[in-house]
C-alpha cells in the first residue's frame, strides 16, 4: 500500500514497474479521487454512491474487486491529503484526452446524482472539476443532460 502512495506521488517505486504502468495506476488515483469528492461534498457518502464509484471504476478500469478497494483507499488518503484538486486534474489533463475527460465529468455528474437530485455544493464542485478539466461549458451540460437522460431523471435541471 505505501508502494502505491509513493507511486502517486512519484518518490519510488522505481524497481523494475514501467512509467506507463505507473501512470495508468496514478490516473486511475486521481480519477477515483474526483469521484470520492463528489460522493462527499454533500457531507453524506451514501452505499449507492460507493457502489456507483466502484462499479465505474471497475468498468473504465477492468480490474477486479480487490484492486478496486486498493484505489479507492489510496485515493482517499491521498484526497485527504491533498490541498486542493489541482494534483489530480493536473495529472488528468497530461495523460488524457479530451474525450476521456468527457467521460470522467459524465461519472461525476453520475455520482452527483445518484440520489435524484443535485445539490448546489454536488454543482459547484462539478463545474469547478470541468474547469480543472479544461472543458468548455458546453461539455459540460452536455454530458448533465446525457446523464439525466441515461438516469430517466427529467424536469428542473438543477
Amino acid at each position: 500500500m505505501i508502494d502505491l502512495v509513493k507511486k502517486f506521488f512519484g518518490k519510488g517505486a522505481q524497481n523494475g514497474s514501467t512509467g506507463k504502468e505507473d501512470s495508468v495506476h496514478d490516473i486511475r488515483i486521481a480519477t477515483c479521487a474526483l469521484l470520492l469528492e463528489m460522493s462527499q461534498i454533500d457531507g453524506e457518502f451514501s452505499e449507492s454512491e460507493r457502489e456507483g464509484i466502484v462499479s465505474a471504476i471497475k468498468k473504465e478500469c477492468e480490474v477486479d474487486d480487490e484492486y478496486v478497494s486498493e484505489i479507492i483507499e489510496t485515493a482517499d488518503k491521498e484526497l485527504k491529503g491533498s490541498l486542493d484538486l489541482w494534483q489530480f486534474t493536473s495529472l488528468i489533463n497530461r495523460n488524457y484526452t479530451q474525450e476521456e475527460k468527457i467521460k470522467i465529468i459524465e461519472t461525476v455528474w453520475h455520482i452527483a446524482y445518484t440520489d435524484g437530485r443535485l445539490d448546489k455544493h454536488e454543482d459547484f464542485l462539478v463545474h469547478k472539476l470541468a474547469n480543472l478539466l479544461r472543458l468548455t461549458h458546453r461539455q459540460l451540460i452536455d454530458a448533465k443532460v446525457k446523464v439525466r437522460k441515461s438516469m430517466g431523471i427529467s424536469g428542473e435541471s438543477r
